[in-house]
């Protein structure tokens, strides 16, 4: 049987260079010529037995070290290999081998890697297990509620829907409502089924924005609306019934998992249907460009909320028919995200609207007061954002207000089609910030509130930076 050769000249070039040799010193010890030994170290020439026996001498090396696969990192290579992520990467045993053999450290390096990725899932697992025990309901993360589905779907893609748009448009010409929306709409409902629309004072419906009375055919509002909300809720009851057709095909289109996602989906899409209604496409598209994008205008001149009027901003896509990409989030005081609008430009990823530096924290010192600013993302991308409070229904004496705040941006690139731009600045004035804190690597930021968790922490003793998180 012929003997196996042995090519190993990483593993050795690995043995000379842990212990600071040159070529020549290790050749002079082994009684080999440096030529000799710089073939061996790029697997031009097998090593042999006897050079196998004088380097387990010389440099105490393991025999089974210079022998491949007894060094363990192929076996190791393997499972790296073997995980359900790279199933398949790899067809067979022979390219793993090659790896290890002609880089070892590298190979080495890659278990590593793995080792750390595996580390860390589990210690993510037991965090979850930790914070389930403790009450936190992280289980419902697999399987996602309901109302997850939904905003995920609606979030990834444009906020428009060309159905609902057309049927509106087609809606509001036959109506003919002139000026007065809210009375067009309550004489369409009582005329075309019989239900006749009632405001009711707080005391008797103290719970509640809104109930329809399928017995007596009453639509009951709550006096607790402004009138713009109360008028986006008859808008809404119109559209379920008489655009109830096209929802349902843009329901389909979306194709939700569950029935209860679907249900979810359709209050959402009625409220798309009410703002169509209340501001038709063509006439707001154009509204928005003669005034420049001021919103405040716009909410005069469609008697509409700022929030409605906002909201409206962000579903400008139409083919053809284009605004400016504006994206919307709106905030509670404590940073929760309550509705996120117009997926199409909003870099969710690196924006996330949750950066202790944007105007949409500070609106809530300066209630009812529009805050333009231009912001600059860590990778020098830029945005126009415009920040103000809204205030939700209206609280009794006594009841604490419902007082949230609306971010409406767009890329700086489009800001100059704004009435905002001037007033935001220009590069000198932009604010330099980030992303969420824990994805952020922005330097010397004085607002920091978290460690990155994509850099490791700088601790120092003799030096100490702007934030209590430096990082190296």
């Amino acid at each position: 049987m012929a003997e196996r050769k042995i090519f190993a000249g990483p593993r050795v070039r690995r043995v000379r260079m842990s212990m600071g040799l040159t070529q020549t010193a290790m050749a002079e010890a082994l009684g080999i010529s440096p030529s000799y030994l710089n073939l061996i170290e790029r697997n031009q020439r097998p090593l042999t037995v006897q050079l196998l026996l004088k380097l387990a001498s010389v440099y105490k090396v393991d025999l089974d070290l210079l022998q491949g696969e007894g060094s363990g990192v192929t076996g190791q290579l393997r499972e790296v290999f073997s995980d359900p992520l790279l199933a398949g990467e790899i067809p067979g045993d022979q390219e793993i081998i090659e790896v290890s053999e002609a880089a070892p450290n590298a190979a080495t390096g890659m278990v590593k890697l793995y080792r750390a990725y595996r580390e860390q899932g589990a210690r993510l697992t037991d965090l979850a297990d930790m914070l389930a025990r403790e009450g936190h309901q992280t289980s419902v993360a697999g399987t996602r509620l309901p109302i997850d589905e939904v905003r995920e779907q609606l979030e990834r893609r444009p906020n428009f829907f060309a159905g609902i748009e057309d049927a509106a448009e087609e809606f509001g010409r036959r109506l003919s409502a002139a000026d007065d929306l809210p009375a067009a709409l309550k004489a369409w409902l009582k005329s075309e089924h019989g239900i006749a629309v009632r405001t009711l004072p707080v005391h008797a419906m103290p719970n509640l924005r809104r109930r329809y009375d399928r017995h007596s055919m009453r639509l009951f509002l709550s006096e607790r609306m402004s009138p713009f909300d109360r008028t986006r809720e008859l808008a809404m009851e119109v559209a379920l019934l008489a655009l109830g057709g096209e929802i349902s095909s843009e329901l389909d289109a979306l194709s939700f998992s569950t029935s209860e996602a679907r249900r979810v989906a359709r209050f959402e899409l009625a409220r798309y249907a009410a703002h169509a209604l209340m501001m038709p496409y063509g006439a707001f598209l154009a509204a928005a460009q003669r005034v420049r994008y001021d919103v405040d205008l716009l909410r005069s001149r469609f008697d509409v909320s700022f929030e409605q009027a906002a909201n409206r901003l962000t579903t400008l896509a139409r083919p053809g028919a284009q605004g400016v990409p504006w994206f919307m989030l709106e905030l509670d005081h404590a940073g929760n995200a309550i509705r996120r609008a117009g997926a199409q430009g909003y870099p969710r990823a690196t924006f996330g609207g949750l950066c202790p530096k944007l105007a949409i924290h500070s609106a809530f010192a300066q209630p009812g007061h529009v805050l333009a600013e231009a912001f600059e993302m860590p990778d020098g991308s830029a945005f126009l954002t415009v920040s103000r409070t809204v205030e939700g229904p209206q609280a009794a004496f006594g009841e604490r207000l419902r007082r949230t705040a609306i971010l409406l941006g767009c890329e700086w690139a489009q800001a100059v089609e704004t009435t905002y731009a001037q007033a935001a600045g220009g590069t000198s004035a932009r604010v330099l910030g980030g992303p969420a804190c824990r994805l952020c690597e922005r330097q010397g930021c004085l607002a920091r509130a978290e460690p990155p968790i994509t850099r490791p922490l700088g601790l120092d003793e003799m030096v100490s930076g702007l934030s209590a998180f430096d990082f190296q």
